[in-house]
């Protein structure tokens, strides 16, 4: 899910990377191009296991690489190339929750929707809105606080504790103007590495031609790929049901 704490003009070229991390957790990356008129937060659900605590999130700063997502796209343009040419609320707390800086931004972790109280007011969402979200009763939230205005978002980076270890999670759930909506428009990328090749082919997965050494700088990912192994990247666009992404057999 990728939802806002104040509404947003617009949001485009979403991408998303998954990869199992070990020791059954997580590393996702995130990256998007916003509009927006005032400072606000963007919040990223997810399904931590249960009991890990308030550092259950490693922020990782990706803001030297940039263009990590141009350059996984970059291992995919050379597919197409040879394609053509014949060959994817509670009460307060008594503290607030930490703030570290990653790259550009301010983020926190939220382990459970009643810590939201803990957060800024122009960082939470509108009131109900978990409600409307009961899937998310057990979530915990990663929070990155933006700024006003038009700009390609630099990589937000981060790994966490999965609840479930046997699968990967996106966060693809819509919440852009406080409103929870069963249809939403998509503008994805979703990129991957760790699941099975048949249940990437069931899905619909395109695999790159060539591993992922020749076209990611392995050195600037900061363990976020693995260089001996090929990737696979899912499109999502259009109006779609509005729901988050997984794969299993990771």
């Amino acid at each position: 899910m990728c939802c806002f704490s104040r509404p947003v003009q617009s949001v485009t070229a979403t991408n998303i990377f998954a990869r199992p991390a070990g020791e059954g957790r997580q590393f996702l990356v995130y990256s998007m191009t916003l509009k927006a008129k005032e400072d606000l937060a963007m919040v990223l659900p997810l399904p931590v296991k249960a009991g890990s605590g308030e550092n259950a999130v490693t922020f990782i700063d990706l803001q030297g690489y940039a263009n990590f997502f141009d350059d996984l796209e970059s291992g995919f343009d050379l597919r197409d190339y040879l394609k053509s040419n014949g060959f994817a609320s509670a009460g307060l707390a008594k503290h607030k929750l930490e703030v570290v800086q990653v790259g550009n931004f301010e983020a926190s972790y939220v382990p459970t929707v009643n810590d939201f109280a803990r957060l800024d007011e122009r960082f939470r969402l509108p009131p109900g809105t978990w409600e409307k979200l009961p899937v998310y009763r057990n979530y915990g939230f990663a929070v990155f606080k933006l700024r006003p205005g038009a700009a390609k978002i630099h990589p937000m980076s981060f790994s966490f504790p999965r609840a479930d270890a046997s699968s990967l999670f996106f966060p693809t759930v819509h919440i852009h103007d406080g409103k929870v909506h069963a249809k939403a428009t998509f503008d994805h990328l979703l990129y991957c590495q760790g699941g099975s090749e048949e249940e990437f082919a069931m899905h619909g997965w395109k695999e790159s031609p060539t591993l992922v050494k020749s076209f990611v700088k392995v050195d600037k990912a900061k363990g976020l790929v693995d260089g001996e192994r090929h990737c696979y990247r899912k499109q999502l666009t259009g109006s779609l049901p509005n729901q988050d992404t997984r794969v299993a057999r990771v």
